[in-house]
């Protein structure tokens, strides 16, 4: 099967026409971290490029496993995270404010749970 890619939006990022979705990864669906991390790695192998995940699967166990499955091989992926939920006390710690959209993201891609494989940019 060949893998086929789309630009993303108008970023000129080339994406597979499939995203890999991690939400049942963790405790509300699949627990076991090594065969949640096989799936990812043969969706890799098959050449999907884009895997979507979320602060909120699983309280954060999904990022957990997404990010040591990506150990190694992140620059080959487009990784998309979401805000929205509550995540924590305070009345700012949700919504779709510039503010918690950006600190949202900031905390989901670069909390221990996915430093792994995201590591800090310039």
């Amino acid at each position: 099967m060949t893998m086929n890619y789309r630009t993303l939006g108008g970023t000129g990022i080339q994406v597979s026409v499939h995203c890999l979705g991690t939400m049942m990864f963790g405790a509300v669906g699949n627990p076991d971290h090594d065969d949640c991390a096989r799936i990812i790695h043969a969706a890799l192998d098959q050449g999907i490029n884009f895997v979507d995940t979320a602060d909120m699967y699983s309280g954060g166990e999904s990022e957990e496993i997404v990010g040591k499955a990506l150990k190694g091989r992140r620059d080959d992926i487009v990784l998309a995270t979401k805000v929205h939920f509550q995540m924590g006390e305070g009345r700012n710690r949700s919504g779709n404010s510039r503010r918690w959209i950006l600190q949202g993201v900031e905390e989901s891609l670069f909390q221990p749970r996915l430093r792994a494989a995201v590591g800090r940019r310039p």
